[in-house]
């Protein structure tokens, strides 16, 4: 068994609780659709936001999930790149598979596709 790293990304409109609260579980909610794994094979997730969101931890909204209360989270801020996406949630998933690094699916959404157009459809 590996630990693999799943990426994805998630932006919102509003710098408020609830839409990044809601992004933040839309965006697990869909890397965990497509990787097909639960909490208990989670090693840890880090989350950053850029420093436009500062409304909440996303993070809170993961810890609220059914099964998810004991694994690790962090939070930290995106390196603030001048013309970068605003507004962005990133999510690093690492999670105990047996799936090949191949086969690992990440999930861009919204404004967030454009950070990595290789990877849409696949």
């Amino acid at each position: 068994m590996s630990i693999r790293g799943i990426r994805g990304a998630i932006t919102v409109e509003l710098n408020e609780e609830s839409p990044i609260l809601d992004a933040t579980i839309e965006l697990l909610d869909g890397i965990i659709e497509v990787n097909h794994f639960n909490p208990e094979d989670i090693a840890s997730v880090f989350v950053t936001v850029t420093q436009d969101l500062d409304a909440t931890f996303p993070a809170r909204a993961i810890r609220q999930m059914a099964g998810w209360e004991l694994v690790p989270l962090m939070c930290s801020l995106e390196v603030p790149v001048k013309g970068s996406l605003e507004k962005c949630i990133r999510l690093m998933v690492l999670v105990n598979t047996d799936i090949p690094q191949k086969d690992i699916r990440h999930v861009y959404l919204n404004r967030a596709q454009a950070l990595r157009p290789d990877l849409l459809g696949k």
